[in-house]
């Protein structure tokens, strides 16, 4: 097959004791997914049914081990915001997928932070209009390196947290996720036939904030590789 120019490579993801890379094919996030994130963000934290919104794969900018990413502060925005995220990597298709089967799914999970132009999504919000601006623009999506699910023992009740420069903003634990891991695949499942190659961000909790050039960003969830972030000019 012949193309116009050269395709953009592929985005791959680096797997824990493995030389192969995840191929990466959609990003999904999970909107407001812990109770006392959607309460900071002035919405009632009821059990209404989940909602998502996409960031494009080459988003994604992946840390090798335990490196230190360095991302740009983005354009277009003055309220640049962190949210740390339990991300599901997804290895088989499925469509309506019952949620007692969703584990057989799941490749692996790894730390991620949704990076936000908060006002530029706030501005959309209030408008009524897609979130894209503030959510999908390049380097949104750091990640580190994907643990094998095989590997983890219990990720539904690890600790998640993040700190910015030394200080810790969010705190809390993937048990607290209103939509659990495996019904956020059985239900977006019902939408999207998942392939593999898709990456699921779970939703943050608590603490999110605004940073600067300068500031240092580490996300951590137990058992699996840390993210660290700097935020540079």
């Amino acid at each position: 097959m012949s193309f116009i120019f050269e395709p953009s490579p592929q985005v791959g993801i680096p797997v824990v004791g493995r030389d192969e890379r995840f191929p990466v094919r959609r990003v999904y996030c999970v909107g407001r997914n812990y109770a006392a994130h959607a309460r900071e963000m002035g919405f009632d934290p009821d059990r209404e049914p989940p909602f998502f919104f996409c960031k494009p794969a080459d988003a994604i900018v992946a840390a090798k081990g335990n490196e230190s990413l360095a991302i740009p502060y983005p354009s277009a925005t003055s309220n640049y915001q962190y949210e740390i995220e339990l991300v599901v990597a997804i290895s088989k298709a499925g469509k309506d997928i019952p949620v007692e089967h969703a584990p057989d799914y799941i490749f692996g999970y790894a730390v991620g932070i949704d990076m936000t132009r908060r006002d530029l999504q706030m501005k959309m919000r209030e408008a009524g209009r897609p979130w894209e601006l503030g959510k999908a623009f390049d380097k949104s999506a750091p990640i580190a390196q994907i643990h094998p699910a095989s590997e983890i023992e219990d990720i539904g009740t690890a600790e998640i947290s993040l700190s910015v420069n030394g200080e810790t903003k969010q705190k809390s634990d993937i048990s607290k996720l209103i939509w659990s891991v495996n019904e956020t695949i059985s239900y977006l499942s019902k939408y999207f036939e998942l392939q593999p190659g898709d990456l699921i961000y779970t939703g943050t909790p608590e603490g999110v904030g605004a940073i600067v050039p300068g500031d240092l960003v580490e996300g951590k969830i137990d058992g699996l590789t840390s993210l660290s972030v700097e935020v540079t000019n």
